[in-house]
């Protein structure tokens, strides 16, 4: 956990007089921190977007090995995301694990730009119906190092970027906590901007100018970030590390299991409690006790063996026999997300096919706009982002206000319902995934292209925009739903930790899909690795679809028994005397 520090700093004279003040946190520091949010995310995605086309075309993998690489380097780099929350919450700070990580991204990404520069460094080039020469160990070395280093680096901002936006406002005042929830919207509409351009222009220069400027603009974009985010440090409010959050659960766990053969707690206001020993790590508001998974409260039952007096809040005493009911607490409250946090595994899964198999259905079709110029196929998801963007600009500018006047929330609908929306909008997605591939084969087998797969099928690739576009909307309810889940149930001296979370869904659903498409691949014919024409794509489609339908009756279910934190804010006053401990 993290200390709050003042949202003031005073500057002093040489005579130690107090001249003025510079307000700390707000609005101010937004475009900085939504700079480096742009340029990183334009980084991300402009080598991501149209990585597939790069390991197909220049190093010439097989598509199922290509599919898989990026779908395994996607989850390894939204599981990194717990190192980088571990650091910050423990020792590092959230200002310093983000700029530490971006320049080991950085680095990752000059490395890659390299290998697409200099020919040494690829398989020499084939054409036409020449046997295509697969990259050596050794190259494909050079790619994996690169990737390990952007799955690094993206470990350390993914997890602090978010809620160090989120922390710049105050809890304590009830007009920023309302900006608290816009912010997460923003946040996502500056990341889908910053997608837009990587997907359209960053992918137009890799498919029509070169690799070396496709890969050269992204990394540019990332030292800019650096830059920006560095900048705005005097005006950030910055938190102070106080221990890792990771070893206060674990305490909670050794001590309840030391005191497991303890009877059943009675009086649950018999259980030790220390507001001064929690003071750094409940700044804001305790958390009461709650009547779940009640083993863990023997971890506060006080014994002769623990040796201290319950009134005497200034000893400390050995955590790993026994802590206070909001540390207790902070281990229910994580144990409670899990069920939620799993259901988003498989909506993840469903929208990975977009940059694999998808984009190669997009390749095999007309994309001209104009005799001269057609759709590069990674430029597609153009069309997730367009339809993102405008969702959440309807649903912020819109819906919440509407929303707000009948429920009385502050974010108009509540996070777990918002979630489900995009759960039943994403199994549409999919299922219309499968059949405009039914469409495409047919087209397909009417012109004799079964046995072509180079060929371009005389049937319009705009048939993937609903698709596409379906996805988009389903990622503006469930991922800012999802965001806004973990950062409001999660313990305050958690929120890095919650955040890497919200990354480890998504490497879980990344690796899922690895493991989807392997086994798919080796007992079907449903995912050939030369020729999607005969394949049964649409058939994987469905299967997606099917699962898709169980996770969202499984996140019903979930959603209907789950217990909201229970939290005893502190008054605005004490808040403010806790900033300056």
């Amino acid at each position: 956990m993290e200390k709050k520090v003042e949202m003031e700093e005073v500057i002093r004279n040489e005579e130690g007089n107090a001249t003025h003040k510079i307000k700390k946190g707000g609005l101010r520091t937004m475009p900085f921190i939504f700079a480096n949010e742009v340029c990183e995310k334009l980084a991300v995605v402009g080598f991501g977007a149209n990585m597939i086309s790069y390991l197909t075309q220049q190093l010439h993998m097989p598509l199922t090995k290509a599919a898989n690489t990026l779908t395994n380097f996607g989850g390894t780099a939204s599981l990194t995301p717990l190192i980088g929350a571990f650091i910050a919450d423990a020792f590092a700070g959230r200002f310093w694990t983000i700029t530490i990580a971006s320049m080991i991204y950085q680095i990752g990404m000059i490395s890659l730009t390299m290998s697409a520069v200099l020919p040494h460094l690829r398989p020499p080039p084939c054409t036409g119906n020449q046997t295509c020469e697969e990259a050596a160990p050794w190259q494909l070395s050079i790619l994996y190092v690169s990737l390990l280093l952007t799955a690094l680096g993206s470990g350390g901002i993914r997890p602090c970027v978010v809620a160090f936006g989120a922390e710049q406002f105050d809890e304590s005042n009830p007009t920023q906590k309302t900006k608290i929830w816009n912010f997460f919207n923003w946040y996502y509409f500056c990341m889908g901007l910053s997608i837009l351009v990587a997907v359209t222009v960053v992918v137009y220069i890799q498919d029509n100018i070169g690799w070396g400027w496709g890969f050269g603009i992204p990394a540019i974009a990332m030292a800019i970030s650096i830059v920006a985010f560095i900048i705005g440090f005097p005006l950030y409010r910055n938190y102070v590390p106080c221990g890792s959050p990771l070893t206060r659960l674990a305490q909670v766990v050794v001590a309840a299991f030391r005191k497991r053969n303890l009877p059943p707690v009675s009086d649950p206001n018999s259980l030790y409690e220390n507001d001064k020993l929690d003071a750094a790590i409940s700044a804001s508001g305790k958390l009461l006790h709650t009547n779940q998974l009640t083993f863990f409260d023997k971890a506060a039952v006080i014994t002769n063996e623990d040796e201290i007096k319950f009134q005497a809040p200034d000893i400390t005493p050995n955590l790993w026999r026994l802590n206070t009911v909001h540390r207790v607490e902070e281990l229910k409250a994580v144990i409670r997300m899990g069920p939620i946090w799993a259901s988003g595994i498989l909506l993840i899964t469903a929208s990975a096919q977009q940059g694999t198999f998808s984009l190669q259905q997009a390749r095999t079709m007309n994309r001209h706009l104009t005799p001269s110029f057609e759709i590069p196929p990674g430029s597609m998801s153009v069309f997730t982002i367009v339809s993102m963007l405008t969702t959440i600009t309807l649903y912020d500018r819109i819906l919440i206000p509407v929303a707000r006047r009948i429920t009385g929330l502050n974010r108009g609908i509540s996070y777990l319902r918002r979630m489900g929306v995009g759960f039943a909008i994403s199994v549409l997605a999919t299922l219309v995934a499968g059949i405009v591939e039914t469409k495409r084969k047919r087209a397909a087998a009417d012109h004799g292209l079964i046995d072509s797969p180079h060929a371009t099928i005389p049937i319009s690739v705009f048939w993937l925009v609903p698709q596409y576009g379906l996805h988009g909307i389903a990622e503006a309810f469930m991922s800012i739903g999802h965001l806004e889940f973990f950062y409001d149930q999660s313990p305050e001296s958690m929120r890095s930790t919650a955040t890497a979370l919200f990354w480890t869904a998504i490497s879980a659903g990344s690796y899922v899909s690895t493991v989807l498409v392997t086994v798919v691949h080796r007992t079907t014919d449903w995912l050939p690795n030369k020729n999607l024409n005969k394949g049964r794509l649409e058939y994987f489609y469905w299967l997606i679809t099917l699962l898709q339908v169980f996770n969202l009756l499984y996140y019903v279910m979930c959603a209907k028994f789950y217990t909201l934190k229970a939290l005893q804010v502190r008054p605005k006053e004490e808040v403010e005397l806790g900033n300056r401990v």
